[in-house]
């Protein structure tokens, strides 16, 4: 099982690594009597999703030979579960994180369960944010005081933990150096919103080890904070590329 949570949008060019860890994680028995078949689900704020699907089906098409499944929200409603039938890895692009919820909120038991067989997940930004139990999904005050700053607030206030797809153990928010959405992580973990939360810089993606225990590995030139309360207070370490 390959779960990889990358801090910013597809940048190929700059960050081609966590591309190429997700193909080749893959199983290698997908495939040898059909097309590889990856769903990639993406989102757009001008309600044309379309637009935006080569920036994370091309560098995958570049790696391997598949088939891509366009999963378009917003273009007519949540996402149908039957469209991850048969699939053999999932791709959850960036963009406005409570959109990539509400589209895929149907679809969480159908992604968990190809996860669980051990197909990989990628996500993006918003895709890394909705992927915890329970996670992250915008704003950027907590008890009225602001943790972030407002272009950060995903268009919700106060911040907000939902259910996600249920596929990692603890919150993740992303740009977190770059954005300063790491105080957000922090701040959510100070109030009791969440018990831990990873907050991942661009340019860097986190790999979950399949150890039940919520440990990974940290790929990319950037960092990431593992927050957790302890019950005395927050504890944060560091981790980057190599730790």
């Amino acid at each position: 099982m390959g779960i990889f949570l990358a801090g910013a949008g597809p940048a190929y060019e700059s960050f081609p690594d966590v591309f190429k860890r997700f193909v080749q994680d893959i199983p290698r028995e997908c495939g040898e009597s059909r097309p590889v078949r990856i769903a990639v689900v993406v989102h757009h704020r001008g309600g044309t999703p379309g637009i935006v699907l080569q920036d994370y089906a091309g560098p995958i098409q570049s790696l391997a030979s598949c088939e891509v499944v366009p999963v378009l929200l917003g273009a007519g409603g949540p996402a149908d579960p039957a469209v991850f039938d048969g699939i053999d890895a999932v791709v959850v692009g960036g963009g406005l994180t409570p959109a990539y919820l509400a589209g895929l909120e149907g679809c969480a038991a159908a992604i968990a369960a190809k996860v669980s067989d051990g197909l990989p997940y990628l996500g993006f930004s918003a895709g890394a944010m909705i992927a915890p139990e329970r996670g992250i999904i915008g704003g950027y005050r907590i008890a009225g005081v602001e943790v972030c700053g407002e272009e950060c607030s995903e268009d919700l206030d106060a911040v907000d933990v939902r259910a996600g797809l249920g596929l990692v153990p603890f919150a993740v928010d992303v740009h977190a150096a770059q954005a300063g959405t790491l105080s957000r992580a922090v701040g959510a973990v100070a109030a009791g919103l969440v018990a831990r939360a990873v907050a991942v810089d661009e340019d860097t993606a986190i790999i979950l080890n399949d150890d039940g225990h919520g440990d990974f590995e940290v790929i990319g030139s950037g960092h990431c904070w593992d927050i957790r309360w302890t019950g005395a207070g927050c504890s944060v370490s560091v981790r980057s590329s190599g730790q």
